[in-house]
This record gives C-alpha cells, sequence and structure tokens, in this order.
C-alpha cells in the first residue's frame, strides 16, 4: 500500500492518538483552548502533511508554519507548546507508517515525513526568531553544535 493510502486510511487514528498525546503533554495554552480546537488544529496539520505526501511539495506547510507561527506567537504560545503539536502528530504518523509499510519502503515513507514536517518546524522556528528578534532569519546556524567542542 501506497503511503498516502495508509494516511488516508488511518487519518482518524492518527488525528485521535495524536490529540490524546497533546492533551497528556499539559501545555499552557492548549490545556485552556477548546478540545475541539485542538483537534481541528492537528488535522489541518496532518492534511497538510498529506498534502506534501501526494504533491512532494513543501509550499503549503511552510506558509501555514509561518501563519500559524505568527498567530500563536501573538497570542502568547511558546515555540515549544505548538513545535509540541507537530511532534506528536510525526511521531503518531510514524508509528502507523512502521506497522502498515512494507520494509522496502520503510525509509523512503519515514524520510518523506520526517521532511514535510521537519520543514514545518523550521518554518515555525524561524519566524518564531523573527518575531522575538524583530529581524529577519533566514535559517538557523547549527554548526557549532556538530563541532564537538
Amino acid at each position: 500500500m501506497k503511503l498516502d493510502e495508509i494516511l488516508v486510511n488511518n487519518q482518524t487514528d492518527i488525528i485521535n492518538e495524536s490529540f490524546t498525546s497533546l492533551q497528556r503533554s499539559h501545555l499552557k495554552h492548549y490545556d485552556t483552548s477548546r478540545a475541539d480546537e485542538n483537534w481541528q488544529r492537528l488535522a489541518k496539520l496532518f492534511d497538510l502533511t498529506l498534502n506534501g505526501v501526494k504533491t512532494k511539495s513543501l509550499v503549503d506547510m511552510v506558509t501555514y508554519s509561518e501563519k500559524i507561527a505568527k498567530e500563536r506567537y501573538e497570542s502568547g504560545f511558546d515555540l515549544h507548546e505548538v513545535h509540541s503539536a507537530y511532534n506528536v502528530l510525526e511521531e503518531t504518523i510514524w508509528k502507523t507508517i512502521i506497522k502498515e509499510i512494507d520494509s522496502a519502503d520503510l525509509a523512503e515513507s519515514l524520510g518523506l515525513i520526517s521532511t514535510i514536517l521537519g520543514t514545518g518546524k523550521e518554518s515555525l522556528a524561524l519566524t518564531y526568531v523573527s518575531l522575538s528578534g524583530k529581524q529577519r532569519v533566514n535559517s538557523l546556524n547549527l554548526s557549532e553544535l556538530f563541532r564537538g567542542k
């Protein structure tokens, strides 16, 4: 079965499990939001992930992540809170893929999901940093982390 079919067939379970994980995280702003709002947020993120799988395009994920970063930043959400929503969805999708996909397609499928959601998380972080520093950031330079110093 193809990745997009697996996602479509498991959509409700993936969103529900992600929602449960998000609730268990007890993140300040998600705890004070209505449950249906949080579920819809995860559903939208899922839809964008599925769209990225189908189209092999990251444009919609980047646009959405930048928009959400601005909205959540202005609403007082910490970056960690919003980033966690992406993470719980990614983790749940990974579990589903591992259970359902042929082993020959596993690496490509996990890589595709990680690329789509990873790009969303990067766009989210870059927008937050830009907003908090009131300056435009084109990328994060993390090279010092990998020098072993």
